[in-house]
């Protein structure tokens, strides 16, 4: 298991497929966009599935979160998919979205074994939705979102970031139009992780500026803490239900001694912390000791060409037989040695690391290196 100093274990895993995103949020990153990872530097889907199997296997991970970056522009995303959800036991299977081709995607997506989304959407506004991720594109996430709950991706839930002086004054509208379509809306505090690092603290609308104006319009009823459990959101049952509203508060009300998350990154880092400044590398743990049904016998991948899409070949072992690489344990050269091992003890020891706290509440906080497109949500 992933267990830290502090008796937390990690059960849910963040994967984060790309760095590369179709939307510029404000509170993200520049109008230019940002200097993306290198195509050798990103994981292949065989490498992805193949890190995903030893947290599900054999380090006790039960829910896997696939993030971005925007997680649609990943080419073999389905195929990965619908491998993991063949995994044995099959872990909970959601996606973190911008919505933008969902419409097209949802229902092979949800075939192939997804369970479930979050789709980010600060604004009921396409106006304001234009000025916040300078692209205007908000109908495609209207339809996404529409086609997520048809193809039954439930329950269907929104994450929201209010910005002072542009939506912070949507909260209530945002909430009576989730709840006339059956979703679940959840604002989230802006966090320190753009890449200008142009964060401030006294500028953020926070979790009871939130809850505030909500009251305006709702009679919210707090639910008890164990039914939150190691959940980031803060639930409230809106006008004595059922529907519900969630509120992450990461800088006013962090929630870090119950967390059960651990990350990996596009380029296959660690982190046992969204916020964290140190990162593990499993990358290189990889590609040093490869399974042999991730190469083909001339030594290449078998089942990617490397650029993150799947080949129709499938996996193949040395002699060139068909093998299911959920299932095949046998290392590169034959004799026998577990070849996850290795990556099993970087990660074991990645996560033993975890520090108590984000450190959001220390005025001394330094912001990661990397924003949070090439982190993921």
């Amino acid at each position: 298991m992933l267990i830290d100093t502090y008796g937390r274990i990690a059960t849910d895993l963040r994967v984060s497929l790309t760095d590369r995103c179709n939307l510029r949020c404000t509170y993200c990153m520049p109008e230019e966009g940002l200097k993306w990872l290198a195509r050798p530097d990103l994981l292949t889907d065989d490498e992805i599935v193949r890190l995903i199997r030893i947290a599900v296997t054999r380090l006790g991970v039960t829910e896997v979160r696939f993030t971005g970056g925007e997680p649609l522009l990943r080419p073999g995303l389905v195929g990965i998919v619908d491998r993991v959800a063949r995994l044995a036991p099959r872990p909970r299977i959601s996606l973190t979205t911008n919505g933008i081709g969902l419409a097209r995607t949802a229902a092979a997506l949800k075939a192939a074994g997804l369970d479930r989304v979050n789709v980010s959407l600060d604004t009921l506004r396409p106006d304001v939705f234009k000025t916040l991720t300078r692209r205007d594109r908000h109908h495609d996430v209207l339809a996404g979102l529409d086609a997520a709950h048809r193809a039954g991706l439930t329950p269907v839930k929104i994450n929201t970031v209010l910005m002072r002086g542009l939506n912070d004054d949507e909260a209530p509208e945002l909430l009576a139009w989730a709840i006339e379509r059956d979703y679940e809306l959840r604002f989230i505090e802006q966090m320190p992780l753009d890449a200008q690092h142009g964060w401030k603290r006294d500028g953020m609308i926070t979790a009871g500026d939130i809850l505030a104006s909500l009251r305006t319009r709702f009679t919210l009823d707090a639910e008890e803490s164990a039914v939150r459990g190691s959940a980031p959101a803060e639930r409230w049952t809106v006008d004595g239900g059922p529907y519900r509203v969630g509120v992450i508060g990461s800088v006013t009300r962090p929630f870090c001694a119950a967390c059960d998350r651990t990350r990996l990154t596009a380029d296959g880092q660690v982190r046992n912390c969204l916020f964290a400044r140190e990162e593990t590398d499993l990358r290189a743990a990889l590609r040093t000791a490869p399974r042999t049904e991730d190469r083909a016998p001339d030594g290449t991948d078998a089942a990617s060409d490397g650029t993150g899409a799947a080949s129709d070949e499938g996996a193949v072992d040395a002699d060139g037989n068909a093998v299911d690489p959920a299932e095949a344990v046998t290392d590169a050269d034959g004799t026998g040695a577990d070849p996850d091992e290795e990556i099993v003890r970087l990660w074991k020891q990645a996560m033993w690391g975890k520090k108590a706290g984000s450190g959001l509440d220390d005025p001394a906080f330094l912001q990661p290196e990397r924003p949070m497109s090439a982190i993921g949500g």
